[in-house]
């Protein structure tokens, strides 16, 4: 039996299963993208795929917080559609 490894979701502060969340990536040379196979190298931040996530992220700034970088509206546009496409395939 597989050990279940958990993080915290950046949003709700909630343990989620890692393989059901996203997670975003920070690597030295500060460049920030969306991470889907977890195997690249760098700072990361887990985002479980709620709707209400998105909103939450850009009000209250969550990932520049994280990450400790600023964020291009490209990573949350494409965030964006990744959780609707889970929220999606979740249903």
């Amino acid at each position: 039996m597989k050990k279940v490894v958990y993080r915290q979701d950046i949003v709700s502060n909630k343990l989620y299963p890692t393989n059901e969340m996203i997670r975003l990536v920070r690597n030295n040379s500060g460049e920030v993208f969306i991470e889907l196979d977890k195997h690249i190298y760098g700072r990361g931040a887990y985002i479980y795929p709620a709707l209400d996530a998105m909103g939450k992220l850009k009000k209250y700034h969550l990932l520049e917080k994280v990450l400790k970088v600023s964020i291009p509206e490209c990573v949350y546009d494409e965030l964006e559609k990744i959780i609707k496409e889970e929220v999606k395939s979740n249903e």
